[in-house]
């Protein structure tokens, strides 16, 4: 069963003129941008799906428009079910979304308080709220509960961010380059408990984006390949090798042969 389905997903965005332009040509349109195009892709459900490209290759307005954050311009996605377009209220209640530039929790409160605000902001009702932040800190092991968010490491704030996406117990996680802030010890345990505790043990869908190549080769089940917008090849690693003439090829041999093409 798939549980993410895009179609020929296209995003186009005006680019930025300077002020000088628009005073001095202010009829002149403005060129535009094609980010994503053409893009189609399918995840299935309790897969973990690496979607890899090098930096301005189009993956956080893809996660964007699967998490509802911004409109496609034409084509369509649909998540668990649920066109992003028409049927955003059921998409974001059934997806959690993590980022690696974590901005939105309150940095002066705990990480307790922050889990109880996002709670009552979710609309959990008040009787259930402390079950559910016992049950989030359980799995994702937030053993600094107590402390305020801007004394937290780096990694406890990844753990945080992971368990307020889970308060809703969502069908499916999106992580936006989760790991690019972190230190490789940290790194390789979040990746850890992403496959080990997220996928495998509480059946969840991860759709994870990451630049870094060796992280793809280490996550994906299936990785996809985006390069300026456009999806270069989806597969296992191994039928990636196959498809591109070796089974001893490096992911970084493998990467290159498809962003040639």
């Amino acid at each position: 069963m798939n549980i993410i389905e895009v179609n020929n997903l296209y995003k186009e965005f005006c680019a930025t003129r300077s002020l000088s332009d628009m005073l001095m040509r202010p009829f002149k349109k403005a060129k535009r941008k094609i980010v994503l195009n053409g893009v189609s892709l399918k995840v299935k459900n309790n897969e973990l799906f690496c979607l890899v490209g090098p930096n301005g290759a189009g993956k956080t307005t893809l996660i964007k428009i699967l998490c509802t954050l911004i409109l496609p311009t034409s084509g369509s996605a649909v998540v668990n079910g649920h066109d992003v377009t028409d049927m955003d209220k059921k998409v974001r209640e059934s997806i959690g979304f993590i980022s690696g530039d974590e901005r939105s929790f309150f940095w002066r409160l705990s990480c307790l308080e922050n889990l109880r605000f996002f709670a009552v902001l979710y609309n959990i009702p008040s009787s259930r709220i402390d079950e559910e932040i016992k049950r989030v800190i359980d799995i994702t092991g937030l053993d600094e509960a107590g402390k305020r968010f801007q004394e937290c490491s780096t990694g406890t704030k990844q753990r945080l961010g992971i368990a307020r996406s889970l308060l809703r117990e969502p069908e499916v996680l999106f992580m936006d380059e989760p790991t690019r802030s972190l230190d490789p010890l940290i790194a390789a345990n979040f990746r850890k408990f992403i496959k080990e505790e997220l996928v495998k043990k509480h059946k969840k869908t991860v759709f994870f984006t990451t630049h870094n190549l060796n992280e793809a080769e280490v996550m994906a089940g299936r990785l996809a390949i985006l390069d300026k917008g456009k999806i270069k090849a989806v597969g296992t690693l191994e039928e990636l090798r196959q498809t591109s003439g070796s089974q001893e090829k490096s992911i970084e041999d493998v990467f290159s042969y498809y962003i040639g093409q």
